[in-house]
């Protein structure tokens, strides 16, 4: 049952006076539940419990807490139908979406607890001593990952779980031994608290130590004071360039800067050569007319920006894809504000100088229902006007018809930094691949050959993250088992007794 309240320290609370709603995006009207936002009394609850967890379970062996990211998974799976219902209630999302989702979420801890069932993660290295090194001896040196302490997590508007309460910035932060907290997105905010409901569940019959989660509900002052608690130690989100710039800012500020690990904006360029076109077009047009639509085109991997070479069959892919794409029933966006932002940004593009709509859904539609667009515009154009290398967060994506492979390349030297790149050619393309990849390799994060953008797999191998604005710190991911380096930072012991050193270290 649902009650509005704030998880602090596994305990439920609700202290203050201002409350809000979600909302039904598919019938246009509230949720019933009235959420509590946290107080600043509950917040320094939940951050000084954190706090006095850490101490405990930065040490718990990784095999407990494997332990406890399997309970998670279980108990998420025990929610059963009031979990889905309470999704889709949320999201206007289909169930089918909602069930997919929660097997991610689950996929994502099940395969954390895998990596922290030993020490191989922890990538510890060993130097032996040489006392009679000449000339001078050399000590012993052993070096391991640490936890780094309380992480605040922000959770994402269009992922309510395998990017939220239990999603993988909470999975992977838990899995190095941070204790986490979680601001809950307000458009899921039942949502997440059934998820909290789950941890704690999970934390008591796992006897992970009190204060090791905690969830509260609230705007932009909660994640504020959240962010600036000096006992706070890093920073996961997922959304928006304004709302992860403003919390990167805010952490840098702070009399201990901090890490804040923003994973942000992406219009994710598609290459598509003249002789794939030619080949396959139609082809083509209706995969990407399904990856444009996919979940009403809501993702950060969503393909925003296609980009060709002009010839004699360019026109007729456009129009070809344009067919495709509004031929697409309409689907629901997340919530109204997401909706009309949709329609400002999308609306601001497609007034530029030498923008062409090609296709869009007309007519009636639902309230929250979005019109999917495909528009067109000139290298030249697209060059000269930054305005059209915004992202537009729904079901947008435009064609830019380069001049030459000159232009080609200068446009996507001249990108921002995306979550991904995508290459479709053919085995003996006319164009220079390498020199395209190239290109690609100093914008994106991960590069995609002959496919699409969107569906992010969850592995080792996947690099979900990439030059800002995409994420703040390119090195890292926010997908897949690497992303646990996140959470930890490198710590060298010299000339160590063993009983000092950590059991991991004792090889």
């Amino acid at each position: 049952m649902i009650t509005g309240k704030n998880c602090i320290a596994g305990d439920f609370s609700a202290k203050g006076s201002v409350v809000f709603k979600t909302t039904n995006p598919k019938l246009n009207i509230e949720n019933p539940t009235a959420f509590v936002e946290a107080t600043k009394e509950e917040i320094e609850e939940a951050v000084s419990s954190a706090w006095s967890a850490f101490k405990i379970f930065r040490n718990v062996p990784g095999k407990q807490r494997a332990a406890f990211l399997n309970a998670i998974a279980d108990e998420i799976l025990a929610l059963d139908q009031e979990l889905v219902d309470m999704y889709v209630t949320e999201s206007g999302l289909p169930e089918g979406r909602a069930k997919g989702e929660r097997g991610r979420t689950m996929g994502q801890l099940r395969s954390f607890a895998e990596l922290v069932s030993n020490d191989h993660w922890r990538e510890n290295t060993f130097d032996a001593a040489q006392p009679d090194r000449k000339p001078l001896p050399k000590d012993d040196l052993r070096k391991t990952m640490i936890p780094l302490g309380p992480v605040a997590v922000f959770g994402a508007s269009n992922f309510p779980l395998a990017y939220s309460t239990a999603g993988g910035d909470t999975a992977s932060a838990l899995a190095a031994g941070c204790p986490v907290i979680v601001k809950s997105h307000p458009m899921h905010a039942g949502t997440s608290e059934l998820v909290a409901s789950a941890i704690v569940r999970a934390a008591g019959k796992t006897g992970m130590p009190k204060g090791v989660f905690s969830s509260i509900n609230g705007g932009i002052q909660a994640g504020v004071d959240l962010v600036n608690h000096p006992k706070i130690k890093a920073v996961g989100f997922t959304g928006s360039i304004t709302g992860g710039r403003a919390l990167f800012d805010l952490a840098a500020k702070r009399e201990e800067p901090i890490p804040v690990f923003a994973e942000m904006g992406s219009i994710n360029p598609v290459i598509i050569t003249p002789s794939a076109i030619a080949k396959r077009g139609n082809e083509i047009a209706k995969t990407y007319a399904g990856s444009i639509t996919l979940g009403t085109g809501q993702f950060c991997t969503n393909p925003g920006l296609l980009l060709t070479i002009k010839d004699e069959n360019t026109q007729d892919f456009v129009n070809e894809l344009a067919k495709e794409t509004i031929a697409l029933d309409p689907q629901c966006m997340l919530h109204p504000n997401i909706k009309s932002g949709y329609e400002k940004k999308g609306g601001d593009v497609t007034s530029q100088l030498g923008v062409e709509v090609v296709g869009k859904v007309e007519g009636d539609l639902e309230p929250n229902y979005a019109a999917s667009v495909v528009a067109t515009v000139s290298g030249t154009e697209f060059l000269a006007n930054p305005k059209l290398h915004q992202e537009v967060f729904g079901p947008f994506s435009m064609v830019v018809q380069c001049k030459d492979e000159a232009a080609l390349l200068q446009i996507i030297e001249g990108l921002e930094g995306q979550l991904t790149g995508t290459l479709i050619a053919e085995e003996n393309d006319s164009l220079d691949l390498v020199e395209i990849v190239d290109a690609l390799e100093n914008r994106v994060g991960r590069i995609i050959y002959n496919g699409v953008p969107t569906g992010v797999e969850v592995c080792p191998s996947m690099q979900h993250g990439g030059p800002y604005p995409a994420s703040t710190d390119s090195r890292f991911t926010a997908v897949g088992t690497h992303a646990i380096k996140r959470w930890v930072r490198p710590v060298s012991y010299q000339s160590f007794p063993k009983n000092l050193l950590p059991d991991h270290l004792n090889g």
